[in-house]
Parts: C-alpha cells; sequence; structure tokens
C-alpha cells in the first residue's frame, strides 16, 4: 500500500510537471499531458526508485532522474509533438519540476520502502591473504652447461 502511495505522489508530481512544461507555456492537449505522465511515472518508478535508489542513493538518482525524464520528454516529445522549441523548453522545464518534486518522493520511498534481505557479499578483489607460500624447488638448468647427466 505504502508503493501505490510513492507512485500515486510521483504521478501527481509529473502530472503537474507537465501541466506547467507543455500546458501552460506551450498549446499540448489533456491527452498528450496524461500519456506522458504516466509514462515518465511508470518508467522512473522502476528504473530510478526501485532500482537506482537502493543502490546509488538520493543526490545520484536525482542526476540520473533528471536525464531520465528529459530523455523520455525528448523522445515521446518527438512523437507527439510538432515543434522542437517545445520539445527542447519543455523537456528542460518538466525534468527541473520534476526533479524537484522527486526530492521529497525519495524521502518518502527511503522511509516506507520494505527492507531488502542484506546478503554478506565477499568481495574477491580485496579478500584477506592466507598466508600460506608454495615454494618449489629444483635444480638448476644451465643451458650452457657442457656436461649432461
Amino acid at each position: 500500500m505504502e508503493q501505490v502511495k510513492g507512485i500515486l505522489i510521483k504521478f501527481i508530481v509529473s502530472l503537474i510537471a507537465f501541466w506547467i512544461a507543455l500546458d501552460l507555456f506551450f498549446d499540448a492537449s489533456i491527452s498528450d499531458i496524461i500519456s506522458f505522465a504516466v509514462t515518465a511515472t511508470a518508467v522512473s518508478y522502476i528504473l530510478a526508485d526501485r532500482i537506482l535508489l537502493p543502490r546509488l542513493g538520493k543526490k545520484n538518482t536525482l542526476m540520473a532522474e533528471f536525464i531520465l525524464i528529459y530523455m523520455i520528454v525528448w523522445i515521446f516529445g518527438s512523437i507527439l509533438l510538432n515543434g522542437y522549441l517545445q520539445i527542447a523548453w519543455g523537456s528542460i522545464i518538466s525534468a527541473g519540476i520534476i526533479t524537484a518534486g522527486e526530492v521529497f518522493v525519495h524521502q518518502y520511498l527511503l522511509k516506507n520502502m520494505p527492507e531488502r534481505k542484506k546478503v554478506k557479499r565477499q568481495h574477491r578483489r580485496f579478500r584477506q591473504p592466507s598466508l600460506r607460500y608454495a615454494t618449489e624447488f629444483a635444480e638448476e638448468q644451465d643451458p650452457r652447461d657442457k656436461k649432461k647427466k
């Protein structure tokens, strides 16, 4: 239930951001705004909030989410909208507003996110050395040695 609240908050933030960025400044229809909000909410929740947030933390996830929203609006906007100026400024404005709102969404999700099982991972790169030394003894073989056995 807490995850549904997080998705709903994220959808409302996206809806407000796209309304401001695409409808208030430019001429976008309500279906465009809702489709942008649904797409951005679904993709950013799965990629950013479920995968990146637990692994990278809040700051890095916000940077990744800004780029993700910018790319979603740019790609999806080039299909639906017909002006490069509208797509460019709409992408920047909406990505900035959504990133500002995501600060609060990430705090809420981190507080209410179910704990994952902590698995003790062994880092193979930095293992403790096993102080067992192997020594090999052999006779010296010199190719210039004239006497052969």
